[in-house]
């Protein structure tokens, strides 16, 4: 089953309205953005080498703030790395995972049956303690049942979609999507809370990019990239006009923005329907550079350094540490977080953190982990020879022998050792006869050890689906008359071919 979405959609827009003993703030605690995008590459941004030079804000963005270009996600799929950016832990050890078949990726379709837990702490609840209010905009993808919806766990406001999988409800299309995340949800929200005086978390998770890709009619055509390129242009032209409110309003030294993807361009959605992921192997769904490295933008005029670009090696789940760190507030220590704290990093430049390490996982395996500049594969797997035979392809004029393999091939005894700077596109791995080899191999395999040592997977969400559970009657239906009945319960193991 390919993770694809229907050009359909289904809108919510709630408020809970702050109770009168809510803490209240005088706006002293600094406002934080989450720029989230859906299956856009690495090699998307004109600052990191598109040849079209298409995104105008964002390279002003880096321009004005620092570029991270080794930056990952935390799979290379969109439910689990959103599950392990709210909470700060990996997606095994969040639950957003399958047990179903060795080292597959799974997601939340609208069967799905499982969702976000209730014993994981997300980072609007979190932000709640210094009285922040929280409001999502556009996708959620951490299950679709009420229980697992955004305004359960923290969030204050939603308006978007429980995921990006729709139906069977609604056939309409909604070709200015865009446009209303942000100028009449995420921009209004800005400016009420501003007004308010009150602190706010604004996670802004557009979709426009992920297969069928979208753009408004002034965005049309207007690309050299196609369809795709209108969608980025529109983000860009988006992400532009909340900065430039954020300055009118006088609140840019206030508020921390951070810009980045889920996951890599989606390579086998076709050149018409993707992004580009730059010199990296493959790209989503695969645990290859392509499919977890993101473009990434940290932007806090007053507080980090103009035009900086940093070399350290972070991840999604960084997000949630810093920006606890940056409203104030400690870390859950009940619980193994993942994520660190890159303040250090982004304010004053500091390279202590550069050692750490980022671990690839795909489903319940660990298929690699970077230490430094090096990479090691303890399994390889792009996606299989019958997928590949129906024109499913992860890396689509990327075959390197032994590597992009059609079948899961395991190298625990003698990991693939690339060193990223010299080879970023993971073709060359080291001689394992070769001093550096066998230094690194030591290096890594410490590494190895002390993670799964104190590795405790959690509860896998995504084991089961059952076309009982769909979105069957979405609020407003019995409105419009359109609500539909459920068919009876008849769960079953869900099938995950990649």
């Amino acid at each position: 089953m390919r993770a694809v979405c229907a050009p359909t959609l289904i809108l919510i827009s709630v408020t809970i309205c702050c109770s009168l003993t809510e803490k209240q703030t005088n706006g002293s605690s600094p406002n934080i953005i989450i720029l989230l995008m859906d299956d856009m590459g690495w090699g998307d941004l004109g600052v990191l080498g598109q040849p079209s030079k298409e995104t105008p804000n964002l390279d002003a963005m880096a321009a004005q703030g620092i570029l991270l270009t080794n930056f990952y996600t935390a799979n290379p799929l969109c439910s689990p790395s959103r599950a392990a950016l709210l909470t700060g832990r990996l997606p095994v050890r969040n639950g957003f995972y399958t047990t179903n078949a060795h080292a597959r990726n799974a997601y939340t379709p609208q069967e799905i049956v499982g969702g976000i837990s209730k014993d994981e702490i997300l980072l609007p609840e979190m932000l709640k303690k210094n009285g922040y209010i929280s409001k999502i905009v556009g996708k959620w993808h951490l299950g679709h049942r009420p229980q697992y919806l955004p305004l359960e766990h923290g969030f204050d406001e939603w308006f978007g979609s429980p995921n990006c999988h729709f139906g069977p409800y609604n056939i309409m299309c909604f070709p200015h999507l865009t446009q209303l995340y942000i100028l009449f949800e995420g921009m209004d929200f800005i400016r009420r809370q501003t007004e308010a005086k009150q602190p706010f978390f604004l996670y802004w998770a557009a979709d426009a990019t992920h297969s069928p890709v979208y753009a408004s009619k002034n965005f049309l055509g207007k690309s050299q990239r196609g369809r795709y390129g209108d969608a980025v242009m529109e983000l860009d032209y988006s992400i532009g006009q909340i900065l430039s409110l954020l300055q009118n309003l006088g609140i840019e030294e206030n508020t921390f923005v951070f810009f980045t993807s889920d996951n890599g361009a989606a390579l086998m959605s076709g050149p018409q329907e993707s992004g580009s992921n730059g010199p990296f192997l493959c790209g989503k769904e695969t645990t290859f550079e392509g499919g977890m490295r993101e473009p990434a933008i940290a932007w806090w005029p007053g507080h980090i350094k103009g035009g900086a670009v940093s070399l350290q090696p972070a991840n999604v789940m960084d997000l949630f540490t810093t920006s606890l760190a940056v409203a104030g507030i400690s870390p859950p220590d009940d619980r193994m977080l993942d994520g660190l704290d890159l303040t250090p990093v982004l304010l004053n430049g500091s390279h202590q953190l550069d050692n750490r390490p980022i671990f690839f996982y795909r489903g319940n395996e660990m298929m690699a982990v970077r230490l430094g500049q090096y990479k090691a594969h303890y399994w390889t797997w792009s996606n299989s020879l019958e997928e590949l035979k129906d024109g499913i392809n992860f890396c689509p004029g990327q075959e390197v022998p032994g590597v992009t393999t059609h079948d899961q091939k395991e190298h625990t005894l003698q990991p693939l050792i690339f060193h990223l700077g010299r080879d970023p596109g993971e073709k060359y791995p080291l001689s394992v006869l070769s001093k550096e080899y066998q230094e690194v191999l030591c290096s890594v395999s410490a590494v190895v050890r002390q993670h799964q040592k104190t590795l405790v997977p959690g509860m896998p969400q995504l084991n089961m689906c059952d076309l009982a559970v769909m979105n069957w009657s979405p609020p407003g239906c019995e409105k419009l008359g359109k609500c539909l009945k459920p068919p009876t319960s008849a769960p079953w193991k869900c099938n995950w071919p990649h």
